[in-house]
């Protein structure tokens, strides 16, 4: 019971702000002792703050309670195909360090990129240790089907059964757990993006991550949907053209192969997405027709995803944010003519960050989601 009403606690100052004792009290049913001894819990753990008077309950002032910025913090970690990432996240979802490698894990072995992951991950911490942040665990957003902390598959880079949990536990010292990127964005986008339906935070939408690989999120009242296997939500791999190239999953015409990064890239004649950018913005006929190309595509792919979900919305995210002014429109457009939905297409406000937020975020859900849990690790480290 005790665990419960910390969680209730916790989560009604996450939803509502700050806010008084006496308010919590009457906002979750519990009495104001009860609330009282809770929030002295909360408060040592180093999770809730107390600031000046900010309100007033029946003529006396009233002490305003709210996340404690520097209580605890969640490391988020990206191995994608073409960069790696950190980011730590402290309680109120605010950003308190973020660094990306970019550089081309394609072909390299996978011991140096677990290495060079481990290293991103140390100076991570570091920091983290520097601005006295403890930090509750890691997760790392990968860019394939994740099971119980092994990376199972991962078509672009050609990996197979790693056990990436257990090598980053080891050089990092945390808990560690492993989910797929495209997951870790949506949920990203969910917490952190900003985008609202009828007034409040999205929470049935589809998050499409545009990289070398193409993603998608699936949010359903809320929750990520997974899937039996842990695998849905494989946007990259739905065929639009089964007379299409082939793809590294042995299909023909995935998605992949007609509008992922790499396809627009070479259509258009550029090597960066940055180039890409310039010379849609120049006006470039090669580059714009590219882009176009790729949005004719993905909008087909999205037409039965919005057929089969019916989501409030789609967002954008990855390289297809950077490019949403001139790919929004033909997508909608080919969506238009194979579905006759009139689409809500969203662009995300984080980009390519999206996946490692989302991982860093995943941490400090959980302790929010369950502070008795964290309390009791403070507890065993103190005594150990």
């Amino acid at each position: 019971m005790r665990a419960s009403n910390l969680a209730l606690v916790l989560g009604e100052v996450v939803r509502t702000g700050p806010v008084s004792r006496a308010r919590l009290a009457a906002r979750t049913g519990l009495t104001k002792s009860s609330v009282s001894g809770l929030v002295a819990d909360l408060i040592t753990a180093g999770l809730l703050q107390e600031s000046a008077p900010a309100a007033t309950e029946r003529g006396r002032p009233a002490t305003a309670l709210s996340l404690a910025p520097g209580g605890v913090a969640g490391l988020g970690l990206e191995v994608n195909i073409d960069y790696l990432a950190a980011v730590v996240t402290d309680l109120t979802g605010a950003p308190r360090y973020h660094h990306v490698v970019r550089r081309d894990n394609r072909g390299r072995e996978v011991a140096d990129v677990v290495a060079d992951l481990i290293e991103l991950a140390r100076a991570a911490a570091g920091s983290a240790d520097a601005q006295a942040l403890p930090l509750a665990g890691a997760c790392v957003a990968v860019p394939g089907l994740a099971v119980d902390g092994t990376l199972a598959r991962t078509p672009n880079l050609g990996w197979d059964r790693v056990d990436l949990a257990d090598a980053v536990r080891e050089g990092v010292g945390l808990d560690v757990e492993l989910e797929n990127e495209a997951n870790l964005a949506a949920l990203g986008e969910m917490w952190f993006g900003g985008h609202q339906h009828d007034g409040a935070p999205l929470r049935d939408f589809v998050h499409v991550s545009g990289e070398i690989g193409i993603g998608g999120g699936i949010v359903i009242g809320g929750e990520v949907f997974r899937g039996a296997n842990g695998s849905a939500g494989e946007l990259g791999h739905v065929v639009v053209d089964p007379a299409g190239p082939l793809c590294a999953c042995g299909g023909h015409g995935c998605l992949e192969r007609m509008a992922g990064q790499q396809e627009i890239l070479a259509r258009a004649e550029v090597s960066t997405v940055e180039e890409l950018t310039r010379a849609c913005e120049a006006g470039d006929r090669a580059a714009l027709d590219a882009v176009t190309e790729a949005g004719r595509h993905l909008g087909v792919a999205l037409s039965s995803v919005l057929t089969l979900l019916d989501p409030s919305a789609i967002v954008l995210g990855g390289a297809f944010a950077t490019l949403a002014p001139w790919l929004t429109a033909p997508t909608a457009a080919s969506i238009g003519h194979h579905s006759g939905t009139a689409p809500r297409l969203l662009v995300s406000g984080l980009g390519s960050d999206a996946a490692v937020r989302g991982a860093a975020g995943t941490v400090v859900r959980r302790v929010i989601a369950d502070p008795a849990a964290h309390l009791a690790r403070q507890v065993a480290r103190a005594g150990s």
